[in-house]
């Protein structure tokens, strides 16, 4: 079943933004969109934030674990890079938010995605909107401007 499971993640993930509407109904937000936040973006506490809550499984120079495309031995996909190397920046900012918020299995469960135990928890306990928006805006800062205009026009394609 795990096979299966990670087959399917792997096929969302692919897909840029299956998990769009993770966006709107959930989360408040119009489609492909990050919930309208009034606070203005701080890079600064996106990056302090980073190290305190993410940089233990996604490395401190957002470099992930190794081996991060193969499940371990627990089934789970290592934590991947959130760098130019990983498949971050192939997703709109909906999906990203909706990652963060809810964590992986809860993120596809809410889509019909069943079966997928993800090591990545969810932060909506922890973490307001506007800090997890400060985290992701901190990540997507380090991108080569490729990167930025790739994921930019997936987030602009799903609506947000």
């Amino acid at each position: 079943m795990r096979g299966k499971a990670a087959a399917l993640l792997v096929a969302a993930l692919a897909a840029g933004g299956a998990w769009w509407g993770l966006g709107g109904a959930q989360l408040g937000a119009a489609p492909g969109a990050m919930p309208a936040i009034a606070a203005p973006i701080d890079l600064a506490r996106g990056a302090a934030l980073y190290g305190e809550y993410c940089a233990a499984c996604h490395g401190a120079a957002l470099e992930g674990q190794p081996d991060w495309r193969s499940p371990g031995p627990d089934g789970r996909l290592p934590a991947p890079p959130h760098d130019e190397t990983g498949h971050t920046w192939h997703h709109d900012d909906a999906t990203l938010f909706a990652y963060t918020k809810l964590g992986g299995t809860a993120a596809l469960a809410a889509q019909g995605v069943d079966g997928f135990d993800s090591g990545m928890p969810g932060f909506e306990a922890v973490l307001s909107d506007a800090e997890v928006r400060d985290v992701l805006e901190y990540i997507k800062s380090t991108w080569p401007a490729r990167e930025r205009a790739a994921q930019a026009a997936r987030t602009e394609a799903a609506g947000g």
